[in-house]
């Protein structure tokens, strides 16, 4: 962009200094300084057009530059929450950062994460947001009995679901799988109002999402049922020695 204007430039200088010898030269030699001046201005018109299509690209690399960065700031975010989610065994704790996740990173207005109760299969609304009102209620107890296709279909097949279907209140269904173990699933219901629909930037990060979550609620999961059995045998043995 630069070399064509400083092209353009020398250019135009070329044309100033024709003109100037144009109104300094007799009749004769201005007729040969006229046809310089036109080859001149062919040179600029050339020039022009090439210095339009450079700033077009250069407007479309711009742009590209704008979402590449957009993109990696999204991708940072969800690495550092990635990384708030590993870092705890607070089973509560973990539930939050999903929360957040699915607010800041997705742009969910309305959602609920739901979660396998124990070895039933029965699931619990382990947290919510805005589920008044949504959904026929399907989410606003404390358990989920069913009830949305999508979203029963997904607790099923463990399979990522992205777009609406017939009788679902549902815009997306993240299913948090162990080893083909479904542990619960994530449900957007509805979206912020500054974000217009789901995109397939937002279907890598529910990828991603899935994968990291589940695991993430896994460990919490077993370090609580493992300090439940360490307690209650602690407890035995206190029982046993005072017996």
């Amino acid at each position: 962009m630069k070399e064509l204007v400083a092209e353009l430039q020398k250019v135009i200088d070329k044309a100033a200094k024709l003109i100037r010898e144009m109104q300094a030269r007799s009749p004769e030699e201005a007729s040969n300084t006229e046809q310089g001046a036109a080859e001149v201005g062919g040179d600029i018109d050339q020039l022009k057009s090439r210095l339009a299509e450079a700033e077009t690209d250069l407007q479309e690399t711009t742009d590209r530059m704008v979402e590449v960065e957009h993109q990696r700031g999204r991708l940072m975010s969800l690495y550092v929450a990635t990384c708030e989610l590993h870092e705890t065994l607070d089973l509560d704790e973990v539930k939050r950062t999903v929360g957040e996740i699915a607010i800041e990173l997705l742009g969910a207005d309305s959602f609920a994460l739901l979660l396998r109760q124990g070895e039933t299969d029965g699931y619990e609304v382990a947290v919510s947001r805005r589920t008044v009102g949504v959904a026929d209620g399907l989410f606003v107890g404390p358990d989920y009995t069913g009830g949305d296709p999508m979203v029963d279909e997904a607790l099923v097949d463990g399979v990522l679901r992205t777009t609406t279907e017939e009788g679902s209140h549902a815009l997306a269904v993240v299913p948090l799988a162990i080893k083909g173990t479904i542990l619960g699933a994530l449900v957007i219901l509805k979206l912020l109002d500054h974000k217009a629909s789901l995109t397939s930037e937002d279907r890598d990060l529910l990828d991603l999402l899935a994968a990291h979550a589940a695991s993430a609620l896994f460990a919490a999961q077993l370090f609580v049922a493992t300090d439940r059995k360490l307690r209650t045998l602690e407890d035995l043995v206190e029982v046993v020695r005072g017996g």
